[in-house]
């Protein structure tokens, strides 16, 4: 659908809105009713914008949500070619963790989403980019010499990814990141001494 930039506006804020709602302490399941009343739209705007309703919007919210993943990490996971790199996108992930505590955007859409199969396509498509981006990490700093050559990077990167969201969800159990925080260090300590 081509919009005006007034249009995109109109949706983008739609988006964030939604997005925000289901951030909230207990979002229950959320409604285009909820959606309307935190946005100040009207349903017949939702649907304007939304043409499938609900899950249009939810799935275009776990595209949003999904690429503030990724950009939140950045310049960090773009450039780890350092050992200072990575170190510096370590804390930042974990502050990044810390400062959300128990509500995890990622999290609280799929907890609304279970079972759909667009928002399981959005999540294989965001946990495919974080691998590729830190499996590219780990290739640079084979490249220098400073890891390994004969260490996969295809399992090292899946294994960081594997700790980083198993740590994710013990935090929003817990409200801890001490599990986060131990998966990174023990994940870089495996790497320095590869």
């Amino acid at each position: 659908m081509k919009l005006t930039p007034k249009g995109q506006a109109t949706r983008q804020r739609i988006i964030e809105g939604a997005a925000e709602y289901l951030r909230g302490n207990s979002p229950g399941s959320v409604t285009l009713d909820d959606v309307g009343a935190v946005t100040r739209t009207s349903k017949g705007q939702i649907f304007h914008y939304f043409p499938d309703g609900k899950e249009g919007l939810l799935l275009a919210v776990a595209r949003y949500e999904a690429d503030g993943v990724l950009t939140d990490q950045e310049p960090h996971l773009s450039a780890l070619d350092s050992w200072e790199s990575w170190t510096a996108w370590r804390d930042s992930v974990v502050a990044r963790y810390r400062a959300q505590g128990r509500h995890c955007p990622l999290g609280a859409l799929m907890d609304q989403m279970s079972g759909s199969p667009g928002t399981a396509e959005v999540i294989t498509e965001l946990l495919g980019q974080w691998q590729r981006a830190i499996r590219a990490g780990v290739v640079s700093m084979q490249g220098s010499g400073q890891v390994r050559a004969d260490l996969d990077p295809d399992r090292t990167a899946a294994a960081f990814v594997a700790g980083i969201q198993g740590g994710v969800q013990v935090l929003r159990a817990t409200g801890r990141s001490d599990q986060l925080e131990a998966s990174f260090d023990l994940l870089i300590d495996y790497l320095r001494r590869a």
